[in-house]
């Protein structure tokens, strides 16, 4: 039996937040589920493992009117690109008319879909998990897992120099936008609390993007650097067993909180400018939101208002 699961959302969190529904259409009908994903979702920097997993087609539609999927002829071309897999089923993660005809053309007999034309407010946990149970008659209330191999977690101890006697703290101090960067001195603040109590390194994970980079230097720059360990000039696939060696995440509302939470990393999420599910899904994070603010979400802005104290405070509460 082959089958495809399309999730068409951007990104890596949005990516791994689906894994667990994902995991159960396998699990239902005992074979392993091909993917259709954006690029930028990078599936196969973190999915290498996942036993359930078969292959990860990359769905090529952007703004850019040269991707191969976009537009009329990018349907004609995902049709001609599907066919060749012969594909049982697909459930598609989307309540688009295009993705339904495209699976009929596909000649994929049985196509199960979220409902049509119902885009709009669909909650990113609640509608796949009520899709889920309406199809397959499955609860699923798993967090997302990233399978990871013993011998690469353990390589990373050697190859980073990885002291296990110490506490290794990965801070996740990158994001996708400006609004979701915390200032460097707040992660200072939260650092030199941390060193007071604990003997600690720390692994500071962001991208290559100019801003991302300024707080990355101004980490680099303080006293703190002799226990601070960049890891920007990695990929995510090398990165994810030093996290698996850490024993605490401290990260903005960014891939790596939730490439660290799936480690089963116990992570604090800094959330200051998108909704709240997005940094409590998982029973591995722990949400902190802006001072004087009720409820977060986008727009909020609140990246100034991120508490170093209430950080600090729930650091302590997660290692007692």
């Amino acid at each position: 039996m082959k089958i495809l699961a399309l999730q068409s959302r951007m990104g890596i969190g949005d990516t791994i937040i689906f894994l667990p529904y994902i995991k159960a259409i396998s699990e239902k009908f005992n074979s392993p589920v091909s993917i259709l994903v954006k690029e930028n979702s990078k599936a196969d920097q973190y999915l290498f493992g996942a036993s359930y997993i078969d292959e990860i087609i990359i769905l090529d539609r952007t703004k850019k009117t040269q991707s191969r999927h976009s537009g009329l002829f990018g349907g004609l071309n995902l049709i001609k690109d599907l066919k060749k897999y012969n594909f049982n089923k697909i459930f598609i993660f989307n309540s688009s008319l295009r993705y339904h005809l495209i699976a009929k053309l596909s000649n994929i007999k049985e196509i199960y879909q979220y409902p049509l034309f119902e885009k709009k407010y669909q909650h990113i946990t609640n509608t796949p998990k009520k899709f889920i149970n309406d199809n397959l008659g499955i609860n699923v209330n798993d967090d997302p897992k990233i399978e990871l191999n013993e011998n690469l977690i353990q390589n990373a101890v050697k190859n980073f120099k990885i002291d296990k006697n110490k506490m290794n703290i990965l801070l996740g101090i990158g994001g996708s936008g400006p609004t979701k960067r915390i200032p460097a001195d707040t992660f200072l603040s939260v650092i030199k609390k941390i060193i007071e109590i604990k003997n600690c390194n720390f692994f500071l994970a962001t991208g290559k993007n100019k801003d991302e980079q300024i707080i990355l230097n101004q980490i680099m720059d303080s006293n703190y650097k002799k226990i601070c360990q960049p890891l920007d000039s990695l990929s995510i696939k090398e990165i994810l067993p030093i996290i698996k060696n850490c024993n605490v995440s401290i990260c903005n509302d960014s891939s790596f909180s939730h490439l660290s939470a799936a480690l089963g990393i116990k992570t604090i999420t800094l959330m200051a400018d998108t909704p709240l599910t997005y940094g409590n899904y998982s029973s591995k994070m722990y949400p902190i939101i802006p001072d004087d603010v009720k409820i977060v979400t986008h727009n909020t802005n609140g990246k100034d208002k991120i508490n170093s104290k209430k950080i600090f405070e729930k650091f302590m509460e997660i290692i007692n």
